[in-house]
């Protein structure tokens, strides 16, 4: 596993060993970004259920100025610190403007820091359907005052979800029970 593009490409990233985590694939995290290209420089992110933190780390090389990683499993968010520290030394830049926090997602203070732009969710597949309505009514709150936010959920081809005031406006990956992304946008009213 490895940064797929920008300043820091090709830097391989640590994953926890065992099932403790289901990492984004190299492959999906490049067709997400060639979706979501244009967004990501100078925009902010939040990446919940961050596992080995690849979402947040490919924004990062690819020109975000910085983010926050939500993580509760102490094994990855020790992976996500270790990845930082390779990916950052790659751009030639320290941590300020980052920040790893170790707590649920679903039940985290928010919000974290400024609100993001950009919001990545890549929860376990089997509680997806139960965190989903939570997610995204926090996410209608905290991000109600960005003129343009994009949420990129990472979940299973057969699940299909309709977040209240949220449109799938883009769904990457094919199959069921293959991982597929939605890239959701804010309804306009």
């Amino acid at each position: 596993m490895r940064i797929t593009g920008g300043q820091a490409r090709g830097i391989p990233l640590v994953a926890p060993k065992g099932n403790a985590v289901r990492p984004a694939t190299d492959g999906m995290r490049q067709a997400v970004f060639s979706s979501i290209g244009h967004r990501v420089p100078d925009a902010w992110f939040l990446d919940l259920f961050a596992g080995s933190g690849a979402y947040g780390l490919e924004a990062l090389s690819r020109g975000a100025p910085g983010g926050v990683w939500v993580e509760k499993n102490r094994q990855a968010a020790d992976c996500i610190r270790r990845n930082l520290a390779a990916v950052t030394k790659s751009l030639g830049r320290d941590e300020s403007g980052t920040k790893i926090v170790s707590a649920d997602a679903t039940t985290v203070p928010w919000p974290l820091a400024d609100a993001p732009s950009i919001v990545f969710i890549d929860p376990p597949y089997e509680i997806i359907e139960e965190v989903a309505p939570i997610l995204f009514a926090k996410l209608s709150i905290l991000l109600a005052d960005q003129p343009d936010p994009l949420v990129v959920f990472e979940m299973p081809g057969e699940i299909e979800l309709a977040p209240s005031g949220w449109t799938c406006a883009k769904r990457l990956g094919k199959g069921a029970h293959q991982p597929s992304v939605g890239l959701f946008l804010r309804e306009t009213t």
